[in-house]
């Protein structure tokens, strides 16, 4: 049996401030590029592809992407493995919507300024619930696996690594807005990449692929089963719950307005096309721990544990410890900075400047941002501190922003509709996907939520529909 390896606390220290002050001290040196508040909550809307699409993979290469994904793999097979995947397919869609967005709203700031054009202030304050819930589910599923990723593979305790880990986010964040957050990100996929291509490289040379498959199918033969209704529906609950994580959320319709209109749409594209791989890559690590005879303690640590012990029998000793934890702290990093800064706008446009109409002056603009980041943080790390599991921190969401995948498309490319009875569906998807969630499983919950919202939604096209405000009848 192939035992799993693990760096020292002093390196796994060593390794997260090095890393914390080169991020805190690119976003304080990005920072300084952000003259007025376009620049520092859109990076002055003049982001390129490079820049563009290495920020739009990166932050989708979360935490949940590199230990999730194998342990979909671990759970339901191959089909669980590619169950995963699907997400990429919410970036690719949203490339042509990136058109839309920029022609109907050329000076937009936030996916708020969208569901209040088109829904009002019922619909926006709908939005606004459901995107808070998602967005702090996403931010306290990643603070709990890089908090118990430092612990399994430093032995750093579970407080003091996921306390760490959000400092350093909300610091370059707050020093340097989106400037430094697609910085940053640029650097992080880069590393992620690369990281992902060795590891991946590593356990293909010390697995035998014939033994594998012989040994799955005769100790773990339901991972290979082409008929495996959980695996079956969790690839479309998944798929819906990217589109509606995409289509929805703050963090890649602020990137939408942060990018060239000319650029926008190829650099979703691009980064939906550089993701696929990445969660099957994962996954596939998950299946070789049978064949390979490791030990999985925590179905959590899956991905973390079967690449370094494959890394330590390969003869790499500590250098595969420092490599999966760099890697899977820039996944972790990439993502947290992206929801601070998205969740910190509507937090400041939506929230304090819209529901509460209060002024926002543009010279104190950066301190009243400042604040939300860190009240964001804050909020993050207090409900990360129970550690709860992972699956369920971040799938009990999947419903509700299953529910808004419709009403978003109707909403981009139609010119009228019956807007309550849009918005019915989205309470009655989000509460009935709740409840399949906890009755049949997680992987219904997506698919009934966006069930339901889209028969809802296809009524109020037909069911005296109403012109929507001529500001977005471009």
């Amino acid at each position: 049996m192939i035992a799993a390896t693990q760096i020292s606390p002093a390196t796994g220290w060593a390794i997260l401030l090095t890393l914390g002050v080169l991020w805190v001290g690119l976003g304080f040196l990005w920072g300084r590029k952000a003259k007025n508040s376009e620049g520092f909550v859109l990076a002055g809307r003049k982001v390129g592809l490079a820049l563009g699409s290495a920020t739009a993979m990166a932050t989708w290469v979360t935490s949940n992407t590199t230990m999730l994904a194998p342990l979909f793999a671990l759970t339901l097979g191959v089909w669980g493995m590619l169950a995963y995947s699907t997400a990429a397919f919410g970036l690719l869609l949203f490339a042509p919507f990136a058109v839309r967005i920029h022609r109907l709203l050329p000076k937009g700031y936030t996916a708020g300024d969208f569901f209040r054009l088109r829904y009002g202030r019922s619909g926006w304050s709908i939005f606004l619930i459901i995107t808070m819930i998602y967005s702090l589910s996403w931010l306290v599923s990643m603070a709990i696996a890089g908090g118990a990723l430092l612990q399994s593979l430093a032995g750093i305790p579970y407080l003091q690594g996921m306390s760490l880990i959000l400092a350093v986010c909300v610091l370059y964040t707050l020093f340097g807005g989106l400037y430094a957050v697609i910085g940053t990100d640029f650097i992080q996929s880069i590393i992620i990449l690369v990281g992902i291509v060795i590891i991946g490289a590593i356990v293909c040379t010390q697995l035998d692929f014939g033994e594998a498959y012989q040994h799955l199918s005769l100790h773990q033969p339901s991972l290979l089963q082409i008929a495996f209704p959980a695996a079956l529906l969790a690839i479309f609950n998944n798929m819906l719950f990217g589109f509606g994580e995409v289509f929805h959320n703050n963090v890649w319709w602020s990137r939408a307005f942060a990018m060239r209109p000319d650029v926008a749409p190829k650099a979703f594209f691009l980064s939906g096309l550089l993701w696929f791989p990445i969660p099957i890559s994962a996954g596939f690590i998950a299946l070789a721990a049978g064949p390979l005879g490791i030990n999985i303690a925590d179905a959590n640590q899956t991905g973390p544990v079967v690449a370094s012990s494959v890394m330590a029998n390969a003869g790499l000793g500590a250098f595969a410890g420092i490599l999966i934890l760099v890697v899977l702290f820039c996944s972790m990093a990439s993502s947290i900075d992206s929801l601070l800064a998205a969740t910190s706008d509507l937090l400041l446009k939506d929230v304090h400047g819209g529901l509460l109409g209060r002024t926002l002056p543009e010279h104190g603009y950066r301190r009243i941002t400042g604040a939300f980041i860190v009240l964001v943080g804050t909020v993050t790390w207090l409900l990360a501190l129970p550690q709860w599991p992972i699956i369920e921190v971040l799938f009990i969401s999947g419903p509700l922003v299953g529910s808004l995948i419709w009403p978003v498309i109707a909403g981009l490319y139609w010119k009228s509709l019956n807007r309550p009875l849009a918005l019915l569906g989205i309470i009655l998807g989000s509460a009935l996907g709740i409840t399949a969630y906890f009755t049949l499983g997680w992987y219904t919950a997506s698919l009934v939520g966006a069930g339901v919202s889209m028969i809802f939604t296809i009524l109020a096209r037909f069911a005296s529909p109403r012109p929507f405000p001529a500001q977005l009848n471009t």
